[in-house]
């Protein structure tokens, strides 16, 4: 009997629910919305970090504007997963998606996607126009995603990186804090690396598994995606420990924040040590759950505990370094 899992697939268990039970229907209109990607969205909560605009109010409109994120971006997973559903139902995983294996209707999923995104809109310009632009062209930039950019090299791997900024954008809105240049250039760096990640692993996945490869994917090479790898790396590393060094380059209020240089070194090497064909070998081999997952960020940030340390650890020590900067004791 199916039952729909937390990683999108439909597998067999004897105790699964009955799909006509109202639980498995709430839980497949759920599903269809990928909760699991919406820790792409906790980007949001950047600016209000590095700014200490950390108080109920800011916490609140941060919050709002990671609801709206989440709002506009699962309206866009219905649209994509309502233009694939030909395909995807001829797909041997993708057909087990709620809305290619039927447990959502056409015309729901499509009154979903108007009611997420229409509201989201709505919330956002009741709040801010900034933040309601922001939100605005973050869903022309999917729309164009979806139609064109997705299936253009390199273009589509800008795109992804736009997408972050405009959420990290976003949480600098609601919160009405400046942000600065340093700040925007690390997490393009950052997004423009988790992007050529996601490319490579699919790359890796075309090349050892039968079945039709993304489109864009004939663009790619694996030679070229590594290049490309180690040069926004470089930058990545090279921007935020600038920025890091403090006052003295227009960065960091204090250049004790060179103290978590180290976290963010360890974060990327160890996103590319999970995305190493040997590693991954050998973690399949152990049934690890992130053997092979590098092409899903989100999926690696839940599943890794290395990297879902550090990035806590990253956070902490960044709050209480510029926590005590502000009130001069460093």
């Amino acid at each position: 009997m199916p039952v729909l899992k937390d990683d999108n697939r439909i597998d067999q268990a004897p105790d699964a629910i009955a799909p006509s039970s109202q639980r498995f229907r709430v839980g497949a209109h759920v599903q269809a919305l990928r909760p699991r990607q919406w820790t792409k969205n906790a980007i949001v909560f950047a600016a209000p970090l590095f700014g200490l605009a950390l108080n109920i109010d800011a916490l609140g409109n941060a919050l709002l504007a990671f609801a709206l994120f989440c709002c506009m971006s699962s309206s866009f997973y219905l649209i994509n997963d309502l233009m694939d559903v030909e395909s995807d139902r001829r797909h041997p995983v993708k057909c087990k998606r709620p809305i290619a294996a039927g447990f959502v209707s056409v015309p729901v999923a499509i009154g979903m996607a108007v009611l997420l995104m229409g509201g989201a809109l709505t919330v956002a310009a009741s709040r801010s126009l900034l933040l309601a632009a922001v939100l605005g062209f973050y869903a022309l930039l999917q729309v164009a995603y979806n139609l064109r950019l997705k299936h253009t090299v390199i273009l589509d791997v800008l795109a992804i990186a736009t997408g972050f900024v405009l959420r990290a954008l976003a949480g600098a809105a609601a919160t009405d804090i400046q942000v600065s240049s340093w700040f925007l250039l690390c997490t393009a760096m950052l997004a423009l690396f988790l992007g050529i990640e996601k490319r490579k692993a699919e790359m890796r996945l075309a090349l050892t598994k039968k079945g039709k490869p993304r489109k864009v994917l004939q663009r790619y090479s694996l030679p070229l995606l590594q290049r490309m790898e180690g040069m926004v790396t470089t930058g990545a590393i090279m921007c935020y420990s600038l920025w890091s060094s403090g006052p003295r380059v227009g960065g960091a209020s204090t250049p004790w924040m060179l103290l978590t240089v180290p976290l963010v070194l360890y974060g990327i090497f160890r996103y590319q040590l999970l995305s190493d064909p040997k590693e991954m070998s050998r973690r399949r081999k152990l049934g690890s759950a992130t053997a092979g997952q590098t092409e899903r960020p989100d999926e690696v940030l839940l599943t890794d505990v290395p990297i879902l340390l550090t990035v806590l650890t990253w956070a902490g020590l960044t709050f209480a370094i510029l926590l005590l900067s502000q009130y001069e004791l460093l």
